[in-house]
């Protein structure tokens, strides 16, 4: 007998799946799907299940979607997607994650229509996301205070408080295995999460959360590393010149956090010479009236086409969202939270070691191309860690090709994504799910080019 799938929570933006009230069956999304999808594909109806708002607090409503696995097992993995950081906290996971990275659907040019994406990850696992924190997407709060009081510990208690109601909700998926994956400012809404779970489970008579590992892309989860990495990344892709970035590194005391009149100088003379560039991913195309869709198969403009999307009536009634009539449109990235963060730890660090410490599977990935948090930060993170190694740096392959390179620490495995900016999956589909499901599994990527993918 094949053993249930575990279930993955996706936390870089945050979007979740079935409503806590109400009949769970009145949450499916067949309408959207039958009225929407022009490409006729074989594929499981419930592969869209949605939850309209979750009453996470007596005020808050958490805007949620679920995605089935669609390998034609009957249940499957769950992933959850968590409030990510491009361009800062309060992107949206429905937006920024299922339609332009990781979903089963995309939107076409018209903004109206949709399109199968072969690399969704729910092809390996039952997908769960969530916006959040409230003021994200569809998400909102009736009292303006919470909006200035959101933060990383509200954001991961208010998450750590849908699950919980989620899984009285549907009971069936308390047995499975569960995961917690994002990008970007997950870096610092995982660890907390993933550690506010470890320490209720103990607690007597709680709802149990079987989480088993969390996984991150390009993290950002060090403001002095970070900031540090940046400008080294500048430097090392010929974005700005010698003289340049010898000044920052003279006169930039990053490790501290203390930036001189000099250091700023540098910084603005090191931003005046790269340009203007997408910095999510330096080798890719500005959205403009003649862009097209790059080598990596991303489309430039694919956040216009999904805000026309999500903003038509008939699509927010096909979600359950928006019930009670906004008074401004869906938008990726909120600008009614992010401002005004209360709680920003300079370094989340602390609370990946207690991940490692509690036995959790942790990865780190990044994009070889992005500079918003490049594999430069990264690795400085990494090695203020001091973690031993046990599985020395190597290629990784996929379809007779380098996909990246691993290297696997005690307690923590990291992997770069070659020819991928800050957003993996939309860059890279084919060796993102390679990297997931490896993940999953707990095993290692392929090192050989002979192995078939």
């Amino acid at each position: 007998m094949k053993p249930s799938p575990p279930l993955l929570f996706f936390a870089c933006y945050l979007l979740f799946i079935a409503q806590v009230h109400g009949d769970n069956q009145g949450d499916r999304l067949l309408s959207l799907v039958k009225s929407k999808v022009t490409q006729r594909t074989k594929w499981n109806q419930e592969a869209m299940n949605a939850l309209a708002e979750d009453d996470v607090d007596i005020d808050i409503d958490i805007d949620a979607v679920y995605l089935s696995r669609q390998d034609g097992l009957k249940e499957a993995d769950k992933i959850h997607k968590l409030p990510g950081q491009p361009k800062g906290p309060g992107c949206s996971s429905l937006g920024a994650g299922a339609m332009s990275e990781l979903g089963p659907f995309f939107v076409k040019r018209d903004g109206k229509t949709l399109y199968r994406n072969a690399h969704a990850w729910n092809n390996a696992a039952n997908i769960l996301f969530l916006e959040s924190p409230a003021g994200v997407g569809f998400s909102y709060s009736n009292r303006t205070t919470d909006y200035a009081e959101t933060g990383d510990r509200s954001t991961a208690k208010d998450a750590y408080t849908f699950l919980i109601n989620w899984l009285e909700r549907f009971p069936q998926y308390k047995t499975r295995d569960f995961f917690i994956t994002g990008e970007s400012y997950a870096g610092h809404y995982i660890p907390q999460l993933a550690n506010l779970i470890i320490k209720n489970n103990r607690k007597k008579n709680n709802t149990i959360i079987k989480l088993k590992g969390i996984a991150i892309g390009n993290a950002y989860v060090s403001d002095n590393h970070n900031v540090k990495g940046v400008y080294e990344y500048y430097w090392s892709r010929s974005l700005i010149s010698n003289e340049t970035y010898n000044q920052v590194v003279l006169n930039c005391d990053f490790d501290n956090g203390n930036y001189s009149s000099e250091c700023l100088d540098a910084k603005d003379l090191a931003d005046e010479e790269h340009g203007q560039l997408d910095f999510y991913n330096i080798y890719a195309p500005l959205c403009s009236d003649s862009s097209s869709i790059n080598s990596m198969g991303a489309d430039p403009c694919s956040s216009n086409y999904i805000h026309s999307y999500l903003n038509l009536p008939e699509v927010q009634k096909a979600l359950h969202a928006n019930t009670t009539k906004l008074n401004y449109p869906w938008i990726d990235c909120s600008n009614l939270v992010g401002n005004d963060w209360t709680d920003w730890p300079d370094s989340v660090l602390p609370e990946i070691v207690r991940a490692i410490n509690s036995k959790l599977r942790v990865w780190l990935y990044s994009g070889d191309v992005d500079s918003v948090v490049p594999v430069t930060a990264t690795q400085y993170s990494l090695k203020a860690l001091g973690l031993p190694i046990e599985t020395k740096w190597r290629p990784w392959y996929l379809n007779q090709e380098v996909g990246g390179y691993f290297v696997g620490y005690k307690g923590l495995t990291f992997v770069t994504v070659r020819g991928s900016g800050h957003m993996v999956p939309g860059d890279q589909p084919g060796r993102a799910l390679k990297l997931f499901k490896a993940f999953l599994e707990g095993e290692n990527l392929p090192v050989s080019s002979s192995v078939k993918s």
